[in-house]
């Protein structure tokens, strides 16, 4: 995994989440707080989280193969897909099970200094957790807000990390407000409402991650500063005259497919055309490194043409803009 993975700071996420989901066990055995429980459960799926991540990172970095002539780097994204859709959504779950029995059947808090304890721990864990995710994402994120960089970034597995221990630490002041009401009460349905709203934050963040997931999933295009950079790299020849029309691709978080047909000048050699197609290639490169594979079809622009609008088979997404002026 390349360093814009965030491999700092899902190895963070996993040190402190392991401690801390043995510490929260430990105090649900001696308190019975179906808040540590459910607690407990989320720090063990968050730790799968962290591992499922990891593993899509290895597997991402394979060589292709004639069955895969694009390589796995998608691999990151269908794993980062199933730490959204099944742990989140197991822990999510078992929250609110475990806080609708508890709420059905309420009990007292024994030995309340073990949960309470617990939670001042895993609160400052969690916390050192996220300043790691953040100090790794302010350089990616740039000026873009935190809403905007969970919402387009290309590589999973930060804005995964942020909303999991974001999504943590929330939960930790929901179960610390639980059993803090359930101590001061004497009424143990407050540790199992505290508990239920752990649940209902996990499954809205899952579906938070499920959606910017499956869009990744699906395939999304270079972001609009990456596209201009391209055009402006592939007309920068004298033979180029502009862009017909222009796809882009992320097969993975570094791996971009670009393909477009190109105005050339029809008064140019073979040579000479497939001498421009090779420097316009060399400079997409260089422009956007990302770009590993590119496709560029030389063809006359012809304005009637263009007129006509793109067809829809040939070009999927509709009609494009015509050429820039060169």
């Amino acid at each position: 995994m390349s360093a814009s993975g965030g491999t700092k700071a899902i190895v963070a996420a996993l040190l402190a989440n392991l401690s801390i989901a043995v510490a929260k066990f430990v105090a649900f055995l001696f308190s019975g707080s179906s808040s540590m429980l459910a607690e407990s459960v989320h720090s063990l799926a968050d730790s799968g989280n962290q591992g499922l991540l990891l593993l899509g990172g290895k597997r991402a970095q394979r060589e292709a193969t004639p069955q895969h002539p694009f390589g796995f780097g998608r691999e990151r994204y269908i794993y980062a897909f199933l730490v959204s859709i099944v742990l989140f959504s197991v822990g999510g779950m078992f929250a609110l099970y475990e806080g609708y029995e508890k709420i059905k059947h309420p009990h007292e808090l024994e030995h309340w200094y073990w949960p309470v304890g617990v939670l001042v721990f895993a609160i400052i864990a969690e916390s050192f957790s996220f300043r790691t995710a953040i100090k790794e994402s302010n350089p990616l994120r740039g000026k873009k807000s935190w809403k905007e960089f969970i919402r387009h970034a290309k590589a999973p597995e930060l804005p995964v990390v942020l909303l999991e221990d974001l999504g943590a630490l929330v939960g930790l002041i929901l179960a610390l407000g639980g059993v803090g009401l359930a101590l001061l009460t004497g009424d143990g349905v407050w540790d199992g409402i505290g508990t239920l709203c752990i649940g209902i934050l996990l499954i809205l963040i899952a579906l938070v991650l499920a959606v910017e997931t499956k869009s990744l999933l699906l395939g999304e295009a270079a972001g609009a500063d990456a596209v201009r950079q391209i055009e402006a790299a592939a007309v920068a020849g004298d033979t180029v005259t502009g862009i017909i029309h222009m796809r882009t691709l992320h097969l993975g978080p570094e791996e971009l497919l670009v393909a477009a047909k190109i105005a050339v000048r029809h008064d140019g050699t073979a040579t000479e055309i497939a001498s421009a197609i090779d420097a316009a290639e060399s400079r997409i490169r260089e422009a956007v490194p990302i770009a590993r594979v590119i496709y560029l079809e030389p063809d006359i622009y012809s304005e009637s043409e263009a007129a006509k609008g793109a067809d829809p088979e040939a070009t999927p997404g509709g009609p494009t803009a015509p050429p820039a002026a060169h």
